[in-house]
């Protein structure tokens, strides 16, 4: 069984920075892309930011410039980092895993987290 745990969520200040972690555990073999995708009340879930294997980075116009991302293959991790938050930012935050395998010819499978809540004041 493979699951996602996200921390780092909170109330933060517009203009603050904000650090998002997610760890994968399991039995897992080989993960392709983790990244991160938010969801604002009303709206629909989209991406902020993924990362592959080979540290290839994706990313939303609205985050750009203003995001670092890294990721841990050996420990199945990654982390977001958001500088200067602004309220619209506002949203849980969801942890993907995409392309895991839990060995080297099993079928490819995704995995989310359960979210974790981001509210920036202003």
């Amino acid at each position: 069984q493979v699951q996602l745990v996200e921390s780092g969520g909170g109330l933060v200040q517009a203009g603050a920075p904000l650090r998002l972690s997610c760890a994968a555990s399991g039995s897992i073999f080989s993960i392709e892309v983790m990244g991160w995708y938010p969801q604002a009340p009303g709206k629909q879930r989209e991406l902020v930011a993924i990362i592959n294997r080979g540290g290839g980075m994706n990313s939303a116009d609205f985050v750009k410039g203003r995001f670092t991302m890294s990721r841990d293959n050996a420990k199945n991790s990654v982390e977001l980092e958001i500088n200067t938050l602004k309220p619209e930012d506002t949203a849980v935050y969801y942890c993907n895993a995409a392309g895991v395998r839990l060995h080297l010819f099993a079928r490819a499978s995704e995995y989310w987290g359960q979210g974790t809540q981001v509210t920036v004041s202003s």
